[in-house]
């Protein structure tokens, strides 16, 4: 389970480290794509592949359907771990998601997500100024 908030540097190559806790659960490989709200996606395999069934399940005659499976399977990559726990971000990826050399990685229980450091403070900010009008829309869905 990938939980909580981590502040990590991008390097001129591309390269970020992930954090120490959550190397062991992507040990089996990982992909990362693009994401949601200005961030990027990073799933371990296992999670990756089921998440793909899904996406390749989806009727082709829907163009938002046809929209979001590209935006989710042609911006994935596999990335590998070097021997200090970096992975490389591909630059297609990093211009996606606007990142610069801070970033922040957010565990999200079955993915990590990977934001500009300004961009979340940004977006969490908002969030939580909302919590309580986000929270009653959760209750309506049984959480």
């Amino acid at each position: 389970m990938f939980i909580g908030e981590y502040q990590h540097n991008i390097d001129n190559k591309g390269r970020m480290a992930v954090p120490a806790k959550f190397r062991a659960l992507l040990k089996d490989g990982a992909v990362v794509t693009r994401g949601l709200d200005n961030c990027l996606f990073l799933y371990p395999k296992k999670q990756w592949n089921v998440l793909a069934e899904k996406l390749a399940g989806l009727p082709i005659s829907q163009a938002k359907a046809r929209a979001f499976s590209r935006l989710m399977l042609a911006g994935a990559m596999d990335v590998d771990f070097d021997n200090q726990g970096r992975i490389i971000l591909p630059e297609y990826l990093r211009k996606f998601a606007l990142l610069k050399k801070k970033t922040i990685i957010a565990g999200l229980y079955d993915r990590l997500e990977i934001w500009d450091e300004t961009i979340w403070n940004k977006y969490k900010t908002g969030a939580e100024s909302k919590s309580s009008d986000i929270a009653e829309a959760m209750g309506e869905l049984g959480v």
